[in-house]
């Protein structure tokens, strides 16, 4: 039997453990299973970081399917590119079209003839999902829905959306469309991988962060004589937490971005939260359970909290760091022969708890040559750094400015003259040792 001393001691430290244990969320296997990428029951899916499009999670993100209404993050998209360029205005008044007014499912019952300006519009569309609205809109842009798909797929293919084609500004099936408006059926479908509407929204937020003041409405009146407000379609956002019937999908910092359900798609979602400085944005696709909308914002939840609680975020390379074997580079006519260079940004990444990146190779170019004067800051030259992505294990590639860190002046003329003299007799030397 242990001593009374040691049995204490013991009986301490078990007691720790235990509440160490609860603390963590469990046991220890436990909370190694909270840091395993989850399961995700969805035909599809993708996280990433919205700052650097660095892929935390993927699960069959690269098969096209049907996006339903999540193929109006493009119409959003390109309505907000349009208002900035400064083509529409947001009290600019349209007048409802037959296409728009023939549109079925979810809509805010828009009659031809009426009239509503385009912010009345975008926002029936960023939260009411209105395919009525995001028709009148493609119009308002391009004149016609067909032309505004013409402008969707050169759009998906100049951000790299290599697995997306659109056939409308909905989302909707083909035969879902105004018989009269619809395309030939060698148009096909509108599909979208997971993988290029997290790229989609990724765009979004990095060209027109805007798009979230709308996204994030929660409810919105269009007519004053409508008895309710339309409800956001997504439950998942913060504000949503003030709906007792939505509350256990209601998720802290989401403010975007859009939902789509249909028969064929199932039930889809590309959500943005953001939780601190890091912000997420995450896609579903194919969730089954067609009356069961909610479990689209669940399946979403486990891929927000492996990002925000499985990774941290880690400095790869700092700013201001030399490269070995190239620390300076010459300089021509300048007071000093040399120049220090250093990176002039750092590369961040985010790691696995635990985890690093180890760099596998960097390649040097300096712009040639360097003539004095140099001023500390000018670019001199790039660094690609190489190394393995902790978490698709694939190879992948930064390139950072190389920079001078200090100034090196030009140098007078009598200083240049005494230099070359001296060089002039160093080269006569050597050339003379090397006759012997």
């Amino acid at each position: 039997m242990l001593p009374l001393s040691k049995r204490l001691v013991a009986a301490i430290l078990s007691v720790f453990l235990a509440v160490s244990a609860l603390t963590a969320g469990g046991s220890p296997a436990a909370a190694q299973e909270a840091m395993a990428p989850p399961k995700i029951d969805a035909a599809a899916a993708i996280l990433i970081d919205a700052e650097t499009g660095q892929v935390l999670f993927e699960q069959n993100a690269d098969t096209p399917l049907p996006p339903a209404s999540m193929a109006k993050m493009m119409t959003e998209y390109l309505v907000l590119k349009a208002v900035r360029s400064g083509e529409l205005s947001w009290d600019q008044v349209v007048t409802v079209g037959e296409n728009a007014a023939s549109q079925i499912g979810s809509r805010i019952f828009l009659a031809r003839g009426d009239k509503h300006t385009i912010r009345e519009l975008y926002i029936a569309t960023a939260v009411g999902s209105a395919n009525d609205a995001s028709v009148q809109l493609a119009e308002a842009v391009a004149g016609s829905e067909e032309a505004f798909v013409e402008l969707m797929n050169e759009t998906a293919r100049r951000i790299g959306m290599t697995n997306t084609h659109f056939i409308n500004a909905t989302g909707l099936d083909r035969a879902d469309m105004p018989e009269k408006f619809r395309p030939p059926e060698s148009a096909g479908e509108t599909e979208m991988s997971a993988r290029d509407a997290s790229l989609l929204a990724y765009t979004i937020l990095k060209e027109v962060p805007e798009f979230l003041e709308f996204s994030s409405i929660l409810e919105y009146k269009f007519r004053e004589r409508d008895k309710d407000p339309m409800l956001n379609w997504n439950w998942m956002l913060e504000s949503a937490a003030e709906k007792p019937a939505l509350r256990q999908f209601s998720y802290p910092g989401v403010d975007g971005m859009k939902t789509g359900s249909t028969s064929r798609a199932l039930n889809c979602f590309t959500g943005t939260a953001k939780r601190g400085d890091r912000r997420l944005i995450a896609v579903v696709m194919g969730v089954p359970g067609r009356t069961e909308e909610g479990r689209r914002f669940l399946e979403t939840a486990k891929l927000f909290d492996y990002g925000f609680n499985a990774f941290e975020t880690a400095t790869i390379v700092d700013a201001k760091t030399a490269v070995e074997g190239y620390e300076e580079v010459p300089v021509k006519k300048g007071k000093a022969r040399s120049v220090p260079v250093v990176t002039a940004s750092d590369i961040v990444r985010l790691m696995p708890k635990g985890g690093k990146a180890e760099i596998t190779a960097a390649e040097v170019r300096f712009d040639e040559p360097v003539v004095a004067p140099v001023n500390q800051g000018d670019k001199l030259g790039t660094v690609t750094y190489s190394f393995k992505d902790p978490v698709t294990g694939q190879t992948v590639s930064e390139t950072l400015d190389l920079i001078a860190a200090r100034d090196v002046p030009k140098a007078p003329w009598w200083q240049l003259t005494f230099r070359s003299i001296g060089d002039f007799f160093v080269s006569l030397f050597k050339g003379i040792v090397n006759l012997f």
